[in-house]
């Protein structure tokens, strides 16, 4: 028994168990080897080739259009060549031919074509609300019957209810009919309200209202 644990002593358990002999292995992770990949040289475009100042055209990368053929593959006896030439000069004086100036001058009417804005290319997306148009369809005795629900119930006949009802805005109800005892109340609960705001609310209020005053003010 003392034989074996002098022997396990001697020879500690080795986490690997591979017979392989251990080896460093280098990794991409250290700062030196990152900065060494980053250190790229400047594209050609990049690179002057004289000491004195110079414009560099480098546009953006686009995808190629499968119509047409870059000229440097083309030959130089290629009648692609000359249309495309053609082509390049006709729609220059076409496009200078019919500009029109961005400003009219005094008593050119709105409907000449030249100076409206141009249609558009592709359908417009569907809009995000119908449109629709003023209806004027409300009459006397729907009035009346506004203002008479209105003042007799104004808590269950609100200016919502009234306008989903008779197919008008709220706007139009509160023309119609103004009910200031309603009005006060609610002026009450909402003082009531701002008396429970603490000092940062107030405050935002505070600002929020001052910079609505100073809206369309030259500072």
């Amino acid at each position: 028994m003392s034989t074996c644990k002098t022997l396990l002593r001697a020879c500690p358990k080795s986490s690997r168990s591979s017979l392989l002999p251990l080896t460093h292995h280098r990794h991409e992770s250290s700062t030196r080897r990152h900065k060494k990949l980053l250190n790229l040289s400047d594209a050609p475009s990049y690179t002057p080739s004289t000491r004195t100042p110079t414009l560099i055209f480098n546009p953006p990368s686009s995808a190629p259009s499968v119509y047409h053929t870059p000229l440097k593959f083309l030959p130089q006896t290629d009648r692609r060549r000359q249309l495309y030439s053609a082509a390049l000069t006709s729609t220059t004086q076409t496009a200078l031919r019919t500009r029109t100036p961005s400003i009219a001058h005094s008593g050119t009417p709105l409907s000449t074509p030249s100076f409206l804005p141009p249609k558009p290319s592709t359908p417009l997306p569907a809009p995000v609300r119908e449109p629709y148009e003023k209806k004027y369809h409300l009459t006397e005795k729907d009035m009346e019957e506004i203002r008479k629900l209105r003042t007799e119930d104004p808590d269950t006949w609100t200016r919502v209810r009234l306008a989903e009802k008779f197919g008008c805005s709220q706007f139009f109800v509160g023309m119609i009919v103004k009910n200031t005892e309603k009005a006060e109340r609610v002026r009450e609960e909402h003082e009531k309200m701002r008396e429970r705001w603490g000092p940062r609310r107030r405050m935002a209020r505070e600002d929020r209202g001052q910079r609505r005053e100073r809206w369309g003010r030259e500072v």
